[in-house]
């Protein structure tokens, strides 16, 4: 794969990402950053499969996801047990 291809599927995904996705500090709920996380990773694995290559950041924004994740449940489990 040249450069010009790996440009064209970051470009791909970046685009589907931005219409699809709310940044992680907007989302609102568990459930909401669940299912982005799902969708990331279905597409990750799609990537991989159809191109053997996955864009570096897709795999950073899908650690923004969890890091978001692992705080808000943190914050329910406080709230529930403190």
């Amino acid at each position: 794969m040249n450069a010009y291809e790996q440009k064209r599927l970051e470009m791909d995904l970046m685009n589907f990402a931005n219409r699809n996705f709310e940044r992680p500090s907007d989302c609102r709920n568990t459930d909401q950053i669940r299912f982005y996380v799902r969708e990331l990773c279905t597409k990750i694995e799609d990537y991989e499969k159809r191109f053997n290559y996955v864009p570096a950041w897709a795999y950073s924004l899908l650690t923004q996801y969890n890091n978001v994740h692992n705080q808000m449940v943190q914050i329910q489990f406080a709230k529930l047990y403190a």
